[in-house]
C-alpha cells in the first residue's frame, strides 16, 4: 500500500511518530490503571495529567476543563444532551443549531425534537456559512444552547464562531462549538471563542481512533454523562484509555503548535488544486474559496456519479470521499451540499479533497494527472451529461 496517494484527511489521519512515540510506554511497561495506588498505576495517573495540562495548553484553557473521551461523536452527545438535561430544569427547551453540522450534532438534535424540545436549524447560504444576524433574530427567551460547529468537515469552510460566542455570552446562552475539524488546521484559543463546550477527536490530528476530548467550561455543573467511577472528576466513569490520551496529548500539541507551519506549506498546494480542476468544464467549488481552512476542497461535477469517481481515482491508488466518512454508506446526496443549495443531481457528484501536513506536490500533481480523464471518461457514459449538453446546444 506505499503506493496509495491519501487524499482523505478529514476522514481520518495517520499517527504521527511523535505521537506513536507518546503510546508506546503505556502500552508495554507502564500498563497501570490510573486508579490504582501503587508505582505503576501512579505512572499512568502521572500520564494521564501531563496529558490533560498538554491539551488545555493547546487550547488556553484550565486543564481541568478538559475532560478526556472516546472521539468528537462522543463529546457532541455529551454537551448538547447534558446542557438539554442542564437547562430543561429551568423551562428551556429551545436549541438552535445550523442546516449542515456534523450527524454525531443533527442526530443528537433530531433525538431531543422527539422528546418535546424545539431547534431552530439557520441556513448556511452558498458560501457555506451561517450568518450572527440570522443567530440572533433566532434566540428565544427559552433558549437553552447555540451549537455551531467551527469548521464544516465536509467543504472547509470556517464559521464565524467568536462572534457567535460573542452573542451567547451577551445573551446569556450556552455555546457548544464541534471543533474537531478545527484544531491544527485554525488557531483555537478558548478565552477568545466564548465557548461553554468545545468537542475534539485525536484521529483527525494524527492521534490514534478511539480518543478524544469535550471542553466544559468550569462554571457548568453537569450530572454525571456515565455513571459507575470516579474517572474525569466522577463525569464519566471507566478506566482511561491512557495510551490513547498520551498520544492524543502530544499529536494536540504539534497541531496547535504547528498550524502556521503546515497552512504555510499547503497553501499554494490548496491554489494548484484549485487553479487545476477548476479548468475542468462544469465544475463547481463547493462553499467559498476565501473562508476556509487550505486543507479541503470539495467540488461538484456535473454529468456524473461521485461513488463513480471515487472508484476509479481508487483504481488509479488515489483515496479521496465525497463527504463525510460517517454517511459513506448512503446513496442520499450530502446534507451539506443540499444546504448550499445544490440540487440533487449536482450533489451527487461531488470530490473532497483533504491533505494533511504530510500531502506533498508530488501527490497534488498525480491527482491533477489523473482526475481530467476519470472525469471525462464517467461523462462519456453519462446519459445526464448527454442531456446536459444537449440542453447546452439548444
Amino acid at each position: 500500500m506505499s503506493n496509495i496517494i491519501y487524499l482523505d484527511n478529514a476522514a481520518t489521519t495517520r499517527i504521527s511518530p511523535a505521537a506513536r512515540e507518546a503510546m508506546e510506554p503505556y502500552l508495554d511497561s507502564l500498563y497501570g490503571n490510573a486508579s490504582s495506588l501503587y508505582s505503576l498505576g501512579r505512572e499512568s495517573a502521572k500520564a494521564l495529567l501531563t496529558s490533560r495540562r498538554s491539551i488545555a495548553e493547546a487550547l488556553n484553557c484550565d486543564p481541568r476543563e478538559i475532560y478526556f473521551t472516546s472521539g468528537g461523536s462522543e463529546a457532541n452527545n455529551w454537551a448538547i444532551k447534558g446542557t438539554a438535561r442542564l437547562m430543561e430544569k429551568q423551562g428551556k427547551r429551545h436549541i438552535i443549531s445550523s442546516e449542515f453540522e456534523h450527524h454525531a450534532v443533527l442526530h443528537v438534535l433530531q433525538s431531543l425534537e422527539k422528546n418535546g424540545f424545539e431547534v431552530t436549524y439557520l441556513p448556511v447560504y452558498e458560501k457555506g456559512a451561517v450568518r450572527v444576524a440570522d443567530l440572533e433574530k433566532a434566540i428565544r427567551p427559552d433558549s437553552a444552547l447555540v451549537t455551531i460547529m467551527h469548521v464544516n468537515n465536509e467543504i472547509g469552510t470556517i464559521q464565524p464562531v467568536s462572534d457567535i460566542g460573542a452573542v451567547c455570552k451577551e445573551r446569556g446562552i450556552l455555546f457548544h462549538s464541534d471543533a474537531v475539524q478545527a484544531l491544527g488546521n485554525v488557531p483555537i484559543d478558548i478565552q477568545k471563542l466564548n465557548a461553554d463546550f468545545l468537542s475534539l477527536s485525536g484521529h483527525k490530528i494524527h492521534a490514534v481512533k478511539g480518543v478524544g476530548a469535550l471542553y466544559i467550561s468550569k462554571k457548568i455543573r453537569f450530572a454525571p454523562y456515565i455513571e459507575g467511577g470516579a474517572q474525569e472528576s466522577g463525569l464519566r466513569a471507566g478506566t482511561e484509555n491512557i495510551a490513547g490520551i498520551a498520544g492524543f496529548a502530544k499529536a494536540a500539541q504539534e497541531a496547535a503548535d504547528g498550524v502556521e507551519e503546515k497552512n504555510a506549506k499547503l497553501l499554494p498546494l490548496c491554489d494548484k488544486l484549485y487553479r487545476g480542476i477548476m479548468k475542468l468544464e462544469k465544475v463547481h467549488l463547493n462553499g467559498c474559496y476565501e473562508q476556509r481552512v487550505v486543507n479541503n476542497l470539495n467540488f461538484s461535477f456535473e454529468g456524473i456519479e461521485g461513488e463513480s469517481l471515487l472508484l476509479m481515482l481508487d483504481m488509479a491508488g488515489i483515496c479521496c470521499s465525497s463527504g463525510s466518512a460517517c454517511t459513506s454508506s448512503s446513496l442520499d446526496p450530502s446534507h451539506v451540499l443540499l444546504a448550499l443549495g445544490l440540487p440533487h443531481e449536482v450533489a451527487h457528484g461531488s470530490l473532497r479533497i483533504s491533505m494533511s501536513r504530510y500531502t506533498t506536490e508530488a501527490e497534488i500533481d498525480r491527482l491533477l494527472e489523473v482526475l481530467p480523464g476519470v472525469v471525462g471518461k464517467l461523462r462519456a457514459m453519462s446519459p445526464l451529461w448527454e442531456n446536459i449538453m444537449k440542453n447546452e446546444r439548444k
